[in-house]
Order: structure tokens, then sequence, then C-alpha cells
């Protein structure tokens, strides 16, 4: 394919890298699928894109609670805009849409939400604060409104769709389909908990240029589902970087579909919060295994800090380090980017305390290289898929586990020329 020139083609609507992306080599074989109780799915091409679904809506049986996470940019999107001002943690309805990320786009960018979501409500007959919306794709460009309402109209001709289908419909560059589903036993109830999320590139905690929807099949009140959500976020969806840039339009949500009721106590509690940390952790695992380019996945390992701010801290200045990125994948065992990207933290360590390992592979100790490493395993090692970097501080009792990934010229191809 040949492209035209990014920088002038400002008025392009569609964006194509979706279409020449080579595979993740972390592509699951099989994908986990299901037509949820208590919701529909529905998915189209309504022309963000010029090829495949861009547009998903979910419509529940009735009105049911949910807890959301957003971005901490001060850039924040539109959808989010309109999502925290108009939401009460009730929800009849979902808009999604990709392709176009209705980001920085002004009042314009809202007022073009009230006119889909007002045309959802009314079709509804239910509160337009009822319906959340995201959005993905290019920023700066201004969202056809009018492209989702004439869907919304042929909803009632429209099949029903499975989780699947709703993952797709929400790519941008993105090359696989990221579901995960699981399920416990409460009180002789099936309670299953599954979600679905997109994310590609733009991906750094809070959260990443990342949307994910998790599904929890039971009755749960509005103050128990966010402390659900807050309880396992940190160790999953904000423990992964692919480039270390905040988008504008991260979101998480979060809802109880109340299908099985049951009076949750604190056991009861636990078993949903370990389930929910799986599918989360399935989720975000899988965003950063697409990550953009990628050709090996890295994850950082920091052992024994002071505090678990200083080892998360630690271990995403390695894991976003363009140094260390470039030499995982180039294959080049350079413990000196590692040692570089730790001091420029800042953090209060004592070098000569340190150890850095590859694997099992020691490879630095006591403030100096290990003089009697085999480089030809180190050599090996490094043909990987998945890189190990395991850092002990030996200064505390705290540790944090990231999940980064390569940075090569397939990256580069994609975001050089991101709009073309």
């Amino acid at each position: 394919m040949k492209f035209k020139n990014a920088t002038k083609d400002l008025n392009r609507k569609n964006n194509q890298r979706l279409y020449i992306k080579s595979k993740s080599p972390f592509a699951p074989k099989q994908y986990q699928d299901l037509y949820p109780k208590g919701f529909k799915i529905f998915t189209f091409n309504s022309g963000f894109k010029k090829k495949r679904e861009d547009l998903l809506i979910i419509i529940f049986d009735k009105t049911i609670n949910v807890s959301c996470k957003y971005s901490l940019t001060s850039m924040p999107s539109a959808p989010i805009i309109w999502d925290k001002k108009n939401n009460k943690g009730k929800c009849r309805a979902l808009i999604i849409n990709s392709g176009n990320a209705n980001a920085y786009t002004g009042i314009v960018g809202l007022n073009n939400i009230e006119k889909y979501t007002k045309e959802l409500a009314d079709y509804l007959s239910c509160s337009k604060k009822e319906i959340l919306v995201s959005s993905t794709g290019v920023i700066g460009e201004q969202l056809n409104p009018n492209l989702i309402c004439k869907k919304i109209s042929k909803l009632s001709l429209s099949t029903n769709k499975m989780l699947i289908d709703a993952a797709r419909s929400i790519w941008t560059t993105d090359t696989f389909v990221k579901t995960s589903i699981h399920k416990i036993k409460i009180k002789n109830q099936n309670i299953k908990i599954y979600g679905f999320a997109k994310g590609s590139g733009m991906i750094s905690p809070n959260m990443g240029t990342m949307l994910a929807y998790i599904f929890i099949d039971c009755e749960i009140v509005s103050k128990i589902l966010k402390k659900l959500l807050s309880d396992n976020i940190e160790e999953t969806f904000n423990s992964i970087s692919v480039d270390s840039d905040t988008s504008t339009s991260d979101t998480l949500m979060l809802f109880a579909n109340p299908i099985n009721k049951i009076n949750l106590n604190n056991l009861y509690y636990k078993k949903i919060s370990q389930t929910l940390n799986k599918v989360m952790k399935e989720l975000s695992y899988k965003v950063i295994s697409d990550g953009e380019g990628i050709n090996k996945l890295i994850k950082v390992n920091v052992n024994n800090a002071k505090s678990k701010s200083q080892a998360k801290n630690i271990a995403f200045s390695i894991a976003n380090s363009p140094l260390v990125k470039t030499a995982i994948s180039g294959e080049d065992a350079n413990w000196g980017r590692v040692v570089m990207a730790i001091g420029k933290t800042k953090e209060k360590i004592l070098q000569d305390k340190i150890t850095i390992k590859f694997g099992n592979i020691l490879l630095a100790k006591n403030g100096e290289r290990n003089r009697k490493v085999n480089l030809s395993a180190v050599d090996n090692y490094m043909k990987k898929k998945i890189i190990e970097i395991d850092i002990n501080l030996n200064i505390g009792h705290y540790s944090s586990i990231i999940y980064g990934n390569d940075l090569n010229n397939e990256y580069i191809k994609i975001n050089a020329d991101y709009r073309s």
C-alpha cells in the first residue's frame, strides 16, 4: 500500500492502519465467546471506517448499576467529559464507535454526543443520562452523529451478536480479539464474569488508548461495584505500558448484570473479586501482547523496594525506556540501559546492593557486572519471545510487576503514518 503524505492529509476520514498491520505473535489460537444474557449486542459498519464494523450498541434488558474509571489525562475526549457530567452510576445502554476518537473537538464534539444519545434515549424511552458513550480513533476530527443515528433507527431490524463481535467492532490498530470469560459458583448459582477490550498503542497507566467493558452476572450495589474496580485495577490495567503515552480516551466500565441475586458477604465478595481480577488481568495482558509492532513482550520484576510506589516507578522506567525496548528488539542484553533507567527515576536506592537478571541469568551485582556470566546462554535467552528483567533492590519488602514490549521498525511504520 502506498501512503499519502500524512501531514498534508488533514481531512482524512478513515484510519486504514488496521488493514496493513501484521498480526501479533502473541495472538491466542482460540477466542472465548458467548451470547450474554441480560443484554443484547448490535454491531454495524456505520461509515467511520471504509471497511469492517465500527459501531457497537449494547442494550440492557433494564437499567443496571455501573462503575467507571477514566483516563487521568488533562486533555480528555468528549465522551469522557460527557459520561462524567451525565452518568450517575446507572446504565440502560452503551454506544461505542471506532475510527474517530471525538477528542479535542470542543463544544461541537459534546453536542454531537447529545444528538445520538437523544436518539437512542427516545428509542428506549429512557433518560439520556442512562446511556454511556465511548469513542476511539483519530484525535481532532469532528464526529458525524448522523452515522450513529441512522443505525439506531435500524436496531429493531438488527441481529443480536456475540461477545467476539463486540470486541472486533471497537478495534483501531488491534490485530486480535481480546475477550475473557470466567465462572464461579456461589450458593448454587453459576455466576459469569466476562468482558472484552481493545488497545494496541498509546498504552500507559491511567490507562492506555484502551477501552474495556466487563460484566458480572450478579446484582451488586454501586458502592461495592466501585470497590471491586478500585481493588483490582492497579495490578492489571495500570501495570502495562506499550509506549508510555496516556490516551485522551481511556475507559474501563464494570457492569452489574442482575441475572443472579446474592447477599455479598466478605467471603462472596472475595470470590467475586478474585475472579474479576483474573478477567482484568487476562484482558490487560492481551492488550499489552498486541502492542503496536510487538515482536517481544517484556516483563519487569522489581523486588525488595522501600515502597510499592518506588518499585512501580522503577519498573515503569525500565519498561518505558526506548533504549531498553530497542535493545530487547535487537536481542541485545544491554543491562547498562537498565541501570540507566533505574537511575533516571531519582529514587533513593543503593546501587551496590542491586542485582540485575535477564531470566535466571545474573548479569550484574554488587555495583558491577557479573564477570562469570555465560554469554552464550545470554544470547540464547534473548531470542525468546518473552524477556524477563528481574531487579532486586535489596532495601525493602515491596515489589511490582510491569509488562511492556519491544520497540522496532513496525511500531515506527504504524505511527509515522497513522492517519493515512
